[in-house]
């Protein structure tokens, strides 16, 4: 208001390398978020001057122009292109280079409002030398460095050229470190950045082969706008899973290095296409490739695995807690409730527990296998007219005959286990999804590997699948229990059944729940 800005901005040219800097500072200051004041600075023709002292040896003179520059810019886009109109473009680069950091970090941050001007811009920062600089200050110890440096990237991503180009000159890496980052500003610009190189076809097989897909599904974000760009980031990747991205990883899966090949195949399990899962995990080995991650002896590498196996079993929505039961190979005959336990027709007697159960034999003998081979072949009891049930309880016998005369029965969690049993050895499927699926309800972090011994037992298929499911979506939660290796080496071989006949044939009706 008392007219100090046009003597500051003459004093930029005073001979005394300490005067020009005081001059600067003050000018810095007030050109911080006063539009009034940015304009008269430019309109005491400022710019040349300040465009000069970018190019000084005097590390605490290019200092303060820079940051003169990058307030008069900041929000201000006419400005903005009178800068780059006067010349700043190039001395700004230069000085990414810089001895001084705390130059360097605003020549970034600078360089990233530059290229917000337009996508021609974004094209002449690359041009004219600034992504190597760049991507070597992603590895500095000064975090605000490292932040505006990921910042300048970010922007310049913005350009299907400019991925490339960083991905090629090695920034994919550097970025996806910072993932790591306790700096949630840190992290954010990594994130953003890495979501433009995401957006290039050709970034994808390399983003993928350094393992970006564990880091991101990995990572722990400190603020929501960074764990919603990192989604958007994967789903960006996922849209590009097909046709020659699609076919490379292919390549990488067949010929590459065992480092390579896992990589690969984690992050298809989790980006592919149902549509292209027998052609990624049969016809190219990748299933094989995640068992074996899963059978290391490496924590990590057995929860990726167990991860990846998890995700693709989803993706295929053929893995159920309780199948459609098989039709039965002859016409069902239900006889209705009120036959159940009726000595009215009976022509068969049934001793439980010391106890009478009325049967009739047509029944049973269209409900199974068991049956028919009981009354129709050679055994004794084809012409008795008593049967003694030794090894079956009462309530489960009468329940297991209930289902036979009725086709449907409310199985509770006490009883399924020993009516699985009687349903495995009497040949009834359909009553041993009903129990299957009872006793996947219960299935626990400590009952898994009971269940899955039960399932093997009684060739309960269904219930087996459940377990093996539990296993894998609560892996690292079982992995420091007792017999936790031992069980995985025993699922290994059941998995790889379960993909092949899966992947190979898939049944869409058999859908999880």
């Amino acid at each position: 208001m008392e007219g100090g800005i046009p003597p500051l901005v003459e004093l930029l040219e005073f001979t005394d390398t300490k005067v020009q800097r005081a001059a600067a500072g003050a000018l810095r200051t007030l050109a911080f978020k006063n539009d009034e004041n940015k304009n008269q600075i430019v309109e005491c023709n400022a710019l040349p001057t300040l465009i000069s002292m970018l190019r000084s040896d005097d590390a605490a003179i290019h200092y303060e122009a820079v940051g003169v520059i990058g307030n008069l810019v900041h929000s201000s886009p006419n400005i903005k292109k009178e800068v780059l109109a006067a010349g700043a473009l190039q001395p700004v680069i230069g000085l990414l280079t810089s001895c001084c950091s705390e130059s360097q970090r605003e020549a970034a941050l600078l360089l990233g409002q530059f290229a917000a001007t337009d996508s021609d811009c974004k094209v002449h920062i690359v041009q004219r030398g600034a992504v190597r600089p760049l991507i070597e200050m992603l590895h500095s110890p000064d975090i605000q460095l490292k932040e505006m440096s990921a910042f300048a990237l970010g922007r310049l991503a913005q350009d299907t050229h400019n991925q490339a180009g960083i991905a090629h000159m090695g920034g994919l890496v550097p970025l996806l470190k910072l993932l790591d980052s306790k700096n949630g500003s840190l992290q954010h610009n990594a994130a953003f950045a890495l979501y433009g190189l995401a957006d290039n076809e050709d970034n994808v097989s390399d983003f993928i082969r350094v393992g970006g897909v564990q880091r991101l599904q990995d990572g722990e974000f400190i603020v929501q706008a960074t764990k919603d760009c990192v989604a958007k980031t994967l789903k960006r990747l996922e849209e590009k899973i097909h046709g020659r991205v699609l076919n490379h990883l292919l390549y990488l899966m067949r010929v590459a290095e065992k480092p390579v090949q896992r990589p690969v195949a984690f992050a298809l399990a989790h980006l592919c296409s149902p549509d292209d899962q027998r052609t990624i995990f049969i016809d190219n080995n990748g299933l094989e490739l995640l068992l074996g991650l899963l059978g290391s002896t490496n924590p990590k590498q057995q929860l990726d695995g167990a991860v990846a196996l998890y995700k693709l079993a989803n993706k295929a929505m053929t893995l159920s807690p309780m199948d459609a039961a098989p039709p039965s190979p002859t016409p069902q005959v239900y006889l209705g409730e009120q036959y159940v336990n009726n000595a009215t027709l009976s022509d068969v007697t049934f001793l439980v527990e010391g106890r009478r159960f009325y049967a009739h034999r047509i029944c049973l003998l269209a409900s199974s296998d068991a049956f028919r081979a009981m009354f129709d072949g050679g055994y004794r009891e084809k012409d008795a007219r008593d049967i003694e049930i030794p090894n079956i309880r009462w309530e489960v016998f009468e329940l297991m005959m209930r289902f036979i005369y009725t086709g449907s029965v409310d199985v509770s969690l006490d009883i399924a286990q020993d009516l699985l049993g009687a349903a495995d050895q009497y040949l009834l499927e359909g009553l041993k999804r009903l129990c299957e699926y009872t006793i996947a309800q219960d299935v626990t972090l400590d009952n898994v590997s009971s269940m899955y011994e039960l399932s093997e037992a009684f060739h309960a298929i269904s219930l087996r699948h459940t377990c093996i499911l539990f296993i894998l979506e609560h892996f690292s939660q079982l992995s420091d229990r007792p017999g936790h290796s031992h069980l995985i080496q025993r699922i290994i071989p059941e998995i790889r059944n379960y993909f092949a006949k899966a992947l190979t044939n898939p049944n869409p009706h058999n859908q999880r729940l």
